[in-house]
């Protein structure tokens, strides 16, 4: 369990995180001398990105945020995001960067201060293991439960509870987890 403070005595928020999509090859980024940090998507990777975000939005799982790892790779995925309309506004998060730890971004967008109170689904866009880890330690579950493929989406549902002066992080419930291939069937409406 996570403690971080909270204003409210319960709160339901998402976190939808979505993996960068198709990028670059290593040995190709290698071979080209471009550093593995700064590889970015390939034409296939923009096209499929788009698709996921449009199936996301006829869902509808639109955001608040969109936070970003500041690599090429990960940016180009959110900016995509951002000019289809997932959500309205876009942030730099270096807590998202490959091995760094995300659980400081959530405390700031979780605590008293956050950037933007209120808010009920924030879009992380990130890189795997890193997402697939962070979905893991926030349900309680083994390391390499899950594991997101490119353009790939895993929603949580995070209870907050507390008061103003104390909160815990209650647990998280996963409500989605999206392949690329899945986003791309008809939707059925009942």
């Amino acid at each position: 369990m996570v403690a971080w403070s909270w204003v409210e005595p319960m709160a339901t928020v998402e976190l939808l995180l979505l993996r960068h999509g198709i990028a670059q090859e290593r040995d190709w980024a290698a071979a080209h001398g471009r550093p593995e940090r700064e590889r970015v998507l390939t034409a296939k990777g923009r096209e499929r990105t788009a698709a996921v975000v449009e199936r996301l939005i006829e869902l509808p799982l639109c955001c608040d945020w969109i936070l970003s790892s500041p690599l090429p790779r990960a940016l180009q995925t959110a900016e995509i995001a951002l000019a289809a309309g997932l959500a309205p506004r876009l942030g730099l998060a270096p807590e998202l960067e490959p091995e760094a730890d995300p659980l400081a971004l959530l405390a700031c967008w979780l605590g008293p201060e956050a950037p933007e109170p209120g808010w009920s689904r924030l879009c992380l866009v990130g890189h795997e293991p890193d997402l697939s880890l962070l979905a893991s330690r926030l349900l309680g579950a083994p390391e390499g439960a899950l594991r997101l493929k490119k353009a790939g989406v895993a929603v949580l549902e995070l209870t907050v509870a507390g008061g103003t002066t104390a909160t815990a992080l209650t647990g998280a419930c996963l409500t989605h987890l999206l392949t690329p291939l899945s986003l791309s069937a008809p939707l059925r409406r009942p």
